[in-house]
């Protein structure tokens, strides 16, 4: 047996406003529902369906949060280098960033006829947008 899929990632965010505006102007995600935990957060969703619970959790502070999630140190439960998303449109992805100003890197893997652009949260981690062949060049 396997997994069946991704079903979110999590970060501890030092600023939750910060890292939620992150994710909703630079990413395009849309903030939804998430249940009454005993700690602050936010979940992030891809579209307006928040049948599949968020594909990000944004956790801030409370008193129940080691409760609920456990004591961590600073690296948090491991050394994840990156995430990644498909994505679509290069250039509309480009211009959002240059209009926030949001550092990234872009790099094309030739064999493969793909471009990866990416950028880094609020709280350290690094995203990875994956653009298709046809978004390869230019």
């Amino acid at each position: 047996m396997t997994p069946l899929k991704l079903a979110h990632y999590a970060v501890r965010a030092p600023d939750l406003a910060v890292s939620r505006r992150f994710y909703e102007d630079a990413l395009g995600l849309r903030a939804g529902y998430r249940p009454p935990f005993g700690f602050d957060g936010c979940w992030l969703y891809l579209s307006e369906d928040e049948a599949e619970f968020g594909v990000v959790h944004l956790i801030g502070a409370g008193d129940g949060l080691a409760a609920y999630l456990g004591e961590r140190g600073g690296a948090g439960s491991g050394l994840v280098d990156h995430i990644a998303f498909l994505a679509r449109d290069w250039p509309a992805w480009r211009d959002r960033w240059a209009a926030l100003g949001v550092r990234h890197e872009v790099r094309v893997v030739p064999e493969l006829g793909l471009r990866q652009a990416f950028v880094t949260d609020p709280a350290g981690v690094v995203i990875e947008l994956n653009f298709p062949a046809d978004e390869a060049e230019g």
